[in-house]
């Protein structure tokens, strides 16, 4: 039997999110139609992490629907495994930064009507931890050598500058009018108000793009790949 694969969602309350998200693990299922493929939120809404681990049986593999390092993926996560004692579970890393998550973020720009040479701003959430920044900067690299070598500025909605609208001044000081990458799983609060600070095109966010489910089970399969330490595995 193959370990249970629990996306870990940050949860919105945004009610598009919950959606968005329950239509990305329906595409998950549908190229692994034999896993056991549950969700569970950090909070707001239901079913939250602790719910789904306490229903769940046998190993699990924790995948967090989150772009990159930070407080939720270094510490929640392994706290939340650890408390489910009756698990023997591990935690994958988080979404990006990946060359498929630049796919989908090009093709969200392209079907928000970004044309060729268009400078782009990553929108992002922001987050205090270093390691997350870092993790969007190369985000940002990855988007700008896929789109043609062209501007794109990694900006955030809190916790770090620039702001996307500082980035989007910025770069129309250049004279770009640029477009506005949103790099969020699902819609919510931050992503709405990253799009409405675009002079041009914005993008929707990640959502059920084909690229993310198929992510998620690399990132599955990646920590199964791994050898585990013994911190990563509860007695059973």
């Amino acid at each position: 039997m193959h370990p249970t694969l629990v996306a870990v969602a940050h949860g919105s309350r945004d009610p598009r999110a919950a959606l968005t998200v329950l239509a990305l693990l329906e595409r998950v299922r549908e190229l692994r139609p034999h896993l056991d493929v549950r969700l569970g939120h950090l909070g707001l809404n239901a079913p939250l992490l602790a719910d789904t681990l306490a229903d769940t049986a046998g190993p699990a593999v924790l995948v967090p629907l989150l772009l990159g390092r930070g407080t939720h993926v270094k510490r929640d996560l392994p706290a939340a495994a650890a408390r489910a004692g009756h698990l023997r579970t591990r935690v994958a890393a988080p979404l990006g930064p990946h060359p498929l998550l630049v796919e989908a973020l090009a093709e969200r720009l392209l079907e928000a009507g970004r044309r060729p040479g268009t400078a782009v701003v990553l929108a992002a959430a922001g987050s205090l931890d270093p390691d997350s920044a870092a993790d969007t900067r190369r985000t940002a690299a990855l988007l700008s050598e896929r789109l043609g070598g062209v501007p794109v500025v990694p900006a955030y909605a809190s916790a770090a500058a620039p702001t996307v609208p500082q980035a989007v001044r910025a770069l129309e000081a250049r004279g770009h009018r640029p477009a506005v990458a949103s790099y969020f799983t699902a819609p919510g609060r931050f992503a709405t108000a990253s799009a409405a600070a675009a002079p041009g095109p914005a993008a929707v966010p990640l959502g059920a793009h084909p690229a993310l489910a198929r992510l998620v089970l690399h990132r599955y399969d990646e920590a199964l790949s791994r050898p585990a330490h013994h911190r990563e595995l509860a007695s059973a």
